[in-house]
């Protein structure tokens, strides 16, 4: 079996002399003529959702502490990410036509916030970790200085995680495929070497790393919540949904992109394998990407306080649209009894 290999989309044309009379192992994705729909949803639902947390963070609550910091950010990160789903719509289906400078430049965030979000949310973990098993700890480490410190630190390993693949982004077949290439094309070790890396570094950066740290960080939470006598019962509701979500959104693509590396290192040499792992990871890449429009109300809208301070700011923001929208909101639910300061704590902790 012979092979053709070029890296990001796991774009592989495979030879297999037995399979047909023309030699190659042909793709009939029908999944394709579903995913600008798919994506132009999860642009609007992302768009909107993301907004309103950077609205709310930045006007409302007004970056206080490191758990507001980590908010703006992963909504900035998934903001970011959404916004590539067009363009990605267009690559998905070969027909590239932004040329090579916005190949470089969507592909290039998209895989910077790709593995930020991630990040972010990892550090999400450990802020909750901190304020609810550290509590007096917590009050020193969870600063705002802190938490532009880590959001800083975050970035710069998005950053770095995004290599090598960053480097090898161009067009590629006259100009309609937008990929992630090596530049010497008459390197073939290399260029396989660097495609096999990529994807198993996907693996572990983008699922293992992250699911042992929200697996560790949201036990002990359960652990403490439990031995405590005011059992937070929603809290715990929505640390299972965290988890179950992120389980459900990322453990499908990784696990495909996986045995996308097996058949890169020729353990599946079968043109049906070879079939069956490319349209799988087109599907579950789909669903990996509706975890950014699921982030803003994991994260922001199960807490008390952001939906108080959306509403807050509706009322009080003189636009059309919100000045419609406050016909609808009883004014107590707004301006009334909402928190003391003994409860304030206790609400932060809702937003796992």
């Amino acid at each position: 079996m012979n092979s053709t290999e070029s890296t990001d989309r796991y774009v592989t044309t495979f030879v297999f002399p037995d399979d047909n009379d023309s030699g190659l192992c042909r793709y009939t994705h029908n999944v394709i003529q579903f995913i600008p729909g798919l994506y132009s949803m999860f642009f609007l639902l992302g768009l909107l959702g993301n907004s309103l947390v950077i609205w709310v963070v930045v006007f409302g609550t007004r970056l206080r502490n490191m758990t507001d910091m980590c908010l703006l950010n992963l909504a900035i990160a998934d903001l970011l990410l959404v916004c590539s789903l067009p363009f990605l719509a267009y690559q998905a289906k070969d027909q590239w036509l932004f040329g090579d400078a916005m190949c470089k430049i969507v592909l290039g965030v998209y895989r910077i916030v790709f593995y930020s979000g991630i990040f972010f949310i990892c550090l999400m973990s450990i802020d909750r970790y901190l304020a609810i098993v550290h509590a007096v700890y917590a009050m020193r480490a969870r600063t705002l200085f802190f938490g532009r410190i880590a959001a800083a630190v975050t970035w710069t390993a998005g950053y770095l995680a995004s290599f090598p693949e960053q480097r090898f982004i161009t067009l590629q077949h006259d100009g309609n495929f937008c990929l992630s290439v090596s530049t010497s094309p008459e390197d073939d070790t290399n260029t396989h070497f660097w495609t096999v890396f990529s994807t198993f570094k996907m693996n572990i950066l983008g699922l293992f790393v992250p699911l042992f740290i929200m697996v560790l960080c949201y036990s002990q939470i359960i652990w403490k919540l439990l031995g405590s006598h005011s059992s937070r019962k929603q809290t715990i509701r929505l640390v299972f949904l965290v988890l179950a979500v992120f389980f459900c959104c990322w453990v499908p693509y990784n696990i495909a992109s996986f045995f996308k590396g097996l058949e890169l290192l020729h353990i599946y040499t079968e043109c049906k394998s070879s079939q069956a792992i490319a349209l799988t990871l087109q599907v579950t890449e789909v669903i990996a990407y509706s975890h950014s429009c699921l982030n803003p109300i994991l994260y922001v809208f199960a807490g008390e306080k952001f939906r108080k301070q959306l509403l807050r700011l509706i009322y009080r923001t003189p636009c059309v649209l919100c000045q419609a929208i406050k016909v609808f909101i009883p004014q107590e639910i707004v301006f009334g009894s909402t928190y003391s300061g003994s409860s304030r704590v206790s609400e932060r902790t809702t937003t796992v």
